[in-house]
């Protein structure tokens, strides 16, 4: 056994939404897609694409994604926090989203709500924080399927919709 296994930290599961600690850092960041689930995709493209059908006989041109760059999502960083409690122990919670690097500094005392992931093997989410020591709350913000989807898509799939019960309501009535 060497050095390195001797002096390991001990990275504990916080299974409580609330966690105040000391905060001991951020570590390495890394990008993580959320997946858009196959009927909102469909829907919203095949929707959308009634609306697109309409402009190109009207010989406007919008921009078209495909299916497939739909249902990847958007990517979102995710960046681990370490907090230390006043027993010593260090916890580990996942951020996803960014906060202002400098609202945090190494032992401020901070207070996190987290939640649950879906995958049980990842840590907590951190939900919000408020810095004890300046009395700033904080909330990390991550994009949404609407945001990567897009107002100009969803427009489009509204007026797709529109369109649709229009003929529907004159093909049955």
């Amino acid at each position: 056994m060497d050095d390195t296994e001797l002096h390991r930290e001990r990275i504990l599961r916080h299974v409580s939404p609330i966690i105040t600690g000391r905060f001991v850092g951020f570590q390495t960041s890394y990008t993580r897609e959320v997946r858009i689930g196959r009927p909102v995709a469909l829907t919203v493209f095949v929707l959308a694409g009634i609306a697109q059908m309409i402009g190109a006989l009207l010989r406007m041109s919008p921009a078209r994604r495909t299916l497939k760059e739909l249902r990847k999502g958007p990517e979102f960083l995710v960046t681990p926090v370490r907090l230390r409690d006043d027993l010593g122990q260090t916890y580990e919670i996942e951020m996803h989203g960014q906060l202002p690097q400098s609202a945090l500094h190494r032992g401020d005392l901070v207070q996190v709500r987290t939640e649950p992931q879906s995958d049980p093997t990842l840590p907590v989410r951190l939900l919000q924080l408020v810095n004890l020591t300046t009395m700033q709350p904080l909330t990390p913000r991550i994009p949404t399927q609407w945001s990567h989807l897009g107002p100009a898509l969803l427009l489009q799939a509204a007026v797709g919709v529109t369109i649709f019960g229009a003929v529907m309501a004159v093909w049955l009535g």
